[in-house]
């Protein structure tokens, strides 16, 4: 079968290349899907430039990306939940990771089947950036009412996260520059900061959360809007302590800056790691079903010109998601 691989890390027109490769094989637990799209996040991007080889090494070449909708067509003796010819969407696992390409074979606990109301583009783009924004506001423990901060509103994660806190009854904050401010009130924000002529921190004060999907200074400056007792939960800053023991670093502490902003503020910090799951697919499956979230596309590209489709993400323009049409 036809895939993208990354051949070396690097610049992508240096590291990508289309190769023929096997089918994958089908495990007790897996059902190969018949990838009809696939989606690319920034992740994929930094895996590529070789950024995470420490937290993330694969074999090269490898295939790339993890989002992926597309039609059943095997599973393993043990997959019990799906059916040959059933329309799914997933994010796959690290070790799975491979969908811009023809077949790829996934553990059937990360699937489920896609929305009906939407199509394989629009199911595609949905799985790494919801299952991230629903895993980091739900640690948040968001509920009715709650004031949120999110950044980055005209982003993948932004976008959504934006629509699931209003399907939660919060009052959302965000952030994104000029040319995104309209766009992104119809996502449903109920202030809309544009970071180019208004400063946030004189805006928002005593937020219940803080969702940092910046890192860098927004971690510690998500200190000065949160509330005492409110918590910053982050996809990007500094892992806190429990995430770095997930990943073996059993000596880890949390930066002392960060350390001194937690206790001077009286408010919690948290590190998520998203993590593929099936279940919560179907969560996000039914609020599409019922209009409360829609699908934000930036641009669709054919399979041919996967490469094209990187070079837009590195641009950082994008507002919504990149979208790989397979077949």
């Amino acid at each position: 079968m036809k895939a993208l691989q990354i051949l070396k890390y690097g610049e992508f027109k240096d590291s990508l290349a289309f190769n023929e490769v096997a089918k994958p094989v089908v495990q007790a637990k897996d059902v190969l899907i018949e990838v009809k799209a696939a989606a690319i996040n920034p992740i994929d991007k930094s895996i590529i430039l070789g950024n995470l080889q420490g937290l993330l090494p694969i074999p090269l070449p490898s295939t790339s990306a993890y989002d992926v909708s597309g039609v059943i067509v095997e599973k393993g003796n043990e997959v019990t939940d799906f059916e040959i010819g059933d329309l799914v969407y997933s994010r796959v696992p690290q070790e799975q990771m491979g969908t811009i390409a023809e077949y790829v074979a996934v553990t059937s606990d990360a699937v489920s089947k896609k929305p009906g109301n939407i199509s394989f583009q629009e199911a595609a783009s949905i799985p790494l950036a919801g299952l991230t924004a629903l895993q980091s506001l739900e640690n948040a423990g968001i509920k009715e009412n709650d004031r949120v901060l999110i950044h980055a509103g005209s982003g993948g994660v932004g976008s959504f996260a934006i629509q699931y806190a209003k399907a939660k009854g919060a009052y959302v904050y965000t952030t994104t520059s000029t040319t995104n401010v309209s766009w992104v009130k119809e996502l449903g924000a109920d202030r809309v900061i544009d970071y180019k002529t208004e400063d946030y921190k004189t805006i928002v004060k005593d937020a219940d959360i803080v969702f940092d999907t910046l890192g860098q200074n927004y971690t510690a400056e998500a200190f000065e809007v949160v509330k005492k007792g409110g918590i910053v939960v982050s996809v990007i800053g500094p892992l806190d302590e429990a995430s770095a023991k997930m990943f073996g670093m059993v000596d880890y502490r949390l930066p002392v800056e960060l350390t001194k902003l937690v206790k001077e503020k009286g408010a919690a910090y948290k590190y998520v790691f998203m993590h593929p799951n099936g279940a919560h697919l179907g969560e996000i499956k039914a609020m599409i079903e019922d209009d409360k979230i829609k699908p934000v596309i930036d641009k669709v590209y054919p399979f041919a010109n996967s490469i094209e489709a990187f070079l837009h993400l590195a641009s950082g323009r994008a507002k919504g998601k990149i979208v790989i049409e397979i077949s």
